[in-house]
């Protein structure tokens, strides 16, 4: 199975613009015996309260009754169970809990898109990646202020992110690399499995529970799309002084050398937010002038010292 991962990869980092017809096989009794030994049985249960220790019990029937309700495409995946956990600011950040099984199928389906994806993503990407994290994505900022021509910085979050990733787009972002029917089959039965919150189902007609194992993945595809390819392709093409952008999940930091291509770009990317169905948190998203030259400027046309700013990444 790592083998034919292995090849997918090699072929995604290779070719311009691959196209993959025949992945869903991939999710065999090997496969989803491996994502059952690989998940943490400590973790919260869903809906179906079923631990990991309890699904292992009879677990060669239950791995072999799984492939054929996939292979059949009787496989339904339960609603997620919506939970919520404090934020730093006193708010509280739902979460959607898989059952068990889902989880095992989840992890196949986001072993196959990382073998996809993960060679695709853009080096400006930190969320959600192998031997990547927040501490690169804040040194990647850093270094671009420090030793660049920045003096303008685009500082933007957006709003309710997970929860409003639009559907159709996607799976037309999917299906730019994918034509394999029955993974995107797959994928869009999660997308629609619903919520459980205090007994009650609730349809999703947007968005991918954040917490469960094949969210972030799905996000970071949805921003590769959305945002870091049209920086790289169009942005920076169009700008004529330096520029950067650092993405860890729905954050991100944009930098520029000139105050007008800053503010073109920000306009920009309001709209850009909103054709995919998403929003700038206007609290959270501003345009300062910042950077190692930005303090002495502002001294020169009488002003005060720079405002901060804050890369809020998931450390801790």
């Amino acid at each position: 199975m790592e083998t034919k991962l292995v090849r997918i990869a090699e072929i995604s980092a290779t070719s311009k613009h691959p196209i993959f017809t025949s992945v869903y096989h991939l999710i065999n009794e090997d496969m989803l015996k491996q994502c059952h030994k690989e998940l943490d049985g400590n973790k919260a249960v869903g809906i179906d309260k079923v631990t990991k220790d309890e699904y292992g019990k009879n677990l060669d029937r239950n791995i072999k009754e799984l492939v054929q309700r996939l292979k059949s495409k009787s496989f339904k995946p339960l609603p997620s169970l919506r939970v919520y956990i404090p934020k730093g600011n006193g708010k509280k950040r739902p979460l959607g809990i898989a059952s068990y099984e889902d989880k095992i199928v989840q992890m196949a389906v986001k072993k196959i898109l990382g073998a996809i994806y993960e060679p695709r993503f853009l080096n400006c990407m930190y969320g959600f990646r192998p031997n990547r994290g927040c501490h690169g994505a804040i040194k990647g900022v850093y270094q671009r202020i420090s030793y660049g021509k920045i003096s303008y910085i685009v500082d933007a979050d957006i709003k309710g992110f997970f929860d409003h990733i639009d559907h159709d787009w996607m799976m037309k972002f999917l299906e730019w690399n994918i034509q394999d029917k029955n993974l995107l089959w797959l994928i869009r039965k999660y997308l629609k499995a619903g919520i459980m919150e205090q007994g009650k189902f609730e349809p999703t007609k947007e968005g991918s529970a954040q917490g469960s194992v094949m969210s972030p993945m799905l996000a970071n595809i949805y921003m590769h799309h959305v945002l870091t390819l049209w920086f790289k392709l169009v942005v920076q093409r169009e700008m004529q002084g330096e520029c950067f952008l650092v993405n860890f999940a729905d954050d991100f930091v944009a930098g520029f050398q000139y105050k007008s291509e800053a503010e073109r770009y920000y306009k920009e990317l309001k709209e850009r937010m909103e054709k995919f169905g998403l929003e700038l948190e206007s609290s959270k998203s501003r345009l300062i002038e910042f950077g190692r030259f930005a303090e002495q400027n502002r001294r020169a046309r009488g002003e005060c010292k720079p405002e901060t700013f804050d890369f809020q990444t998931y450390c801790g």
